[in-house]
């Protein structure tokens, strides 16, 4: 049966391919052109289509692959949903491997102090980025005065809604109303 062959064929992917969904893509070509199901001309399509299209490319690339091996099975939908389910599951079932085991790792006291002590670290370097990029910003020539007020206005709007509600602003939220006032601005100015 197709479909169990198409899972097959991307859970073995997913599950031996290191280095993320551009790694990969030629396990993917080798693959799928082992077994007929795709031109290579249609590989190099659905790496495109796959960067331009919202999600990880492998998850892309595995549910184009599988919409047109199953088209012609006669459902792409089962083909696109077993080429995705194999290209996902392999990753899935590893993280609930590592959970269940850094679960116990994670009550070990040492460890426990350790995060505690990392914490402060990694704020620190976030916080330093973002510096970072607020002084690059303003030594550069053309120096942006509306961005850098914008900046401080949705981060005191941020910290004054948090300190008011108690609850955190949504990063989706942020990021919308960013967008919004950062078009507003320019286009005033």
């Amino acid at each position: 049966m197709i479909y169990l062959e198409l899972f097959w064929t991307f859970f073995k992917i997913g599950l031996f391919t290191f280095g993320g969904g551009y790694g990969m893509i030629p396990l993917i070509q080798q693959e799928v052109g082992a077994k007929n199901w795709i031109t290579s001309d249609m590989v190099s399509n659905f790496i495109g289509i796959s960067e331009t299209t919202p999600g990880p490319i492998a998850i892309n690339m595995a549910t184009f692959v599988g919409s047109t091996v199953g088209n012609g099975a006669g459902s792409a939908f089962l083909g696109a949903l077993a080429a995705t389910l194999g290209v996902v599951l392999p990753s899935f079932i590893i993280i609930i491997i590592i959970a269940a085991l850094l679960k116990n790792f994670m009550e070990n006291k040492v460890v426990a102090k350790v995060i505690m002590g990392i914490k402060p670290v990694v704020v620190g370097l976030i916080l330093a980025t973002g510096i970072l990029l607020i002084y690059q910003n303003l030594a550069k020539e053309e120096f942006d005065v509306i961005s850098l007020i914008l900046m401080i206005i949705i981060g005191a709007a941020a910290f004054t809604y948090k300190k008011i509600t108690k609850k955190d602003l949504s990063p989706i939220i942020m990021i919308l109303v960013s967008a919004g006032l950062g078009m507003l601005a320019y286009s005033i100015f």
